[in-house]
């Protein structure tokens, strides 16, 4: 993917994929707010998010969204009235096409509290969806890594989970979309 190619302050919509190549949920918008080496960041407030069966809804609160290039998934960073919840999704790194961030989610979540707490979330919903798709091996033992890798940055409070990182970005997406 060419940097040179994105640009800051520009819409862009998201699209999760399953292993089988299904769209599993789409996100009408995501604005980039800045550029890293390593990740993307994007933010977005009452989104329209459109489920595989055709339900929609829209999010709650700002959120803040990670994409890494080359890691096994994506963070988002939920500005809720009582702290910041992380919403974390093991996932393929991502690719932009056509104005869209896509990925495939690979149904393991991991959910982190305001108090640094966290919970590995759907752990049945993925060994089902290994078996039905045949996920490979090699896929299985990356994902395990790359859960442990996201769980040290946790606990080390690195990118998205550094005090006052989802503040800081939370305010920019703010003044950019107020304009």
């Amino acid at each position: 993917m060419n940097k040179e190619k994105l640009e800051i302050g520009k819409k862009y919509e998201i699209h999760g994929y399953k292993h089988d190549g299904k769209i599993h949920r789409s996100w009408d918008e995501a604005v980039l707010l800045e550029i890293h080496d390593e990740y993307l960041i994007f933010g977005n407030e009452k989104t329209k998010v459109t489920e595989s069966d055709g339900r929609s809804w829209r999010t709650k609160e700002p959120a803040m969204l990670y994409f890494y290039y080359n890691k096994w998934f994506n963070v988002i960073g939920q500005y809720k009235k009582n702290g910041i919840f992380y919403y974390c999704n093991m996932a393929s790194p991502f690719i932009i096409e056509e104005n869209t961030i896509k990925y495939i989610d690979y149904d393991l979540d991991l959910r982190v509290f305001p108090d640094g707490s966290f919970k590995v979330l759907d752990r049945g919903e993925y060994n089902y969806h290994k078996e039905l798709m045949n996920y490979p091996d090699k896929i299985d033992k990356i994902l395990k890594s790359e859960l442990t890798e996201l769980i040290n940055l946790v606990r080390n409070k690195v990118d998205a989970f550094q005090p006052g990182n989802v503040e800081f970005y939370c305010n920019l997406y703010k003044r950019k979309k107020n304009g």
